[in-house]
């Protein structure tokens, strides 16, 4: 049984989670946002609570609804600050201990009805760290460019030539439990985060599976990240920039 409860105080959105006596470990699902409003209520409101216990929405300083409106669908809200990785970071930090993280943006594009595909190979112990590919799933027409393939493709190539993982893409729905999470020592605090995981997961020899997922066209607006040519700049070299830092590390197993 679950209550939500949305309330102002100290500028926090404020929610009860009576869990009975169904599945354990928690899920909790963790949404980094910044100005996602009219995409934001949507996606949390396709969320099955029988299969997520707790929704955190860290919030990257908003300056429109985005914050009510995810408060309005049930989620715990949290104030993260600038930048996609510190979003991420806070928001595991605010999870239950024993947790299984589920990642996922806030834009739409993401199914969350599927978000037991990504958790049950976790639940059922043979891997340890699950992450979909729009590469290999169907996507709608415009959902990704042609940039962002080849980059993924490119990354996953060199990944594999380090760790002997390949990846194909560098999706943002993914799922780990969060002690393994805490114990990969992540630093990366922008949109290299997620390349910085992956990276992390190979390194530390995590049982890794990457499932085909099916990708839609955001919700409304371009991305932040490849719906200009500055944005695309900027995030090409901060994965360049990200996987150089961690593949001359020594390898940690």
């Amino acid at each position: 049984m679950r209550a939500g409860i949305c309330g102002r105080a100290h500028g926090q959105c404020l929610s009860l989670n009576l869990r009975g006596s169904g599945h354990a470990p928690p899920v909790v699902l963790i949404v980094p946002t910044r100005n996602e409003a009219g995409a934001i209520g949507p996606a949390l409101g396709a969320v099955s609570r029988s299969v997520v216990d707790t929704i955190i929405v860290a919030d990257g300083a908003s300056t429109d609804s985005t914050r009510d409106e995810a408060c309005a669908a049930g989620a715990d809200v949290i104030d993260a600050g600038r930048g996609y990785g510190r979003a991420c970071s806070m928001g595991a930090a605010a999870a239950a201990p024993g947790a299984i993280l589920v990642f996922m943006d806030g834009d739409g594009s993401d199914r969350a009805d599927l978000i037991p595909n990504l958790i049950d190979p976790i639940l059922s112990g043979t891997h340890d760290f699950v992450i979909a590919s729009r590469v290999r799933g169907a996507r709608e027409p415009g959902s990704m460019g042609m940039h962002q393939i080849l980059v993924g493709r490119l990354i996953g190539f060199l990944v594999k030539m380090r760790y002997g993982v390949g990846y194909t893409d560098m999706c943002a729905f993914r799922a780990i439990r969060r002690e393994q999470l805490m114990g990969l020592g992540m630093q990366e605090m922008t949109y290299g985060w997620n390349l910085e995981m992956q990276m992390r997961a190979a390194q530390a020899g995590l049982r890794i599976l990457e499932l085909p997922m099916p990708y839609r066209c955001r919700v409304a607006g371009a991305s932040k990240v490849s719906g200009h040519w500055l944005g695309t700049l900027r995030a090409s070299a901060r994965l360049l920039s990200t996987f150089l830092r961690i593949a001359l590390e020594p390898t940690r197993r």
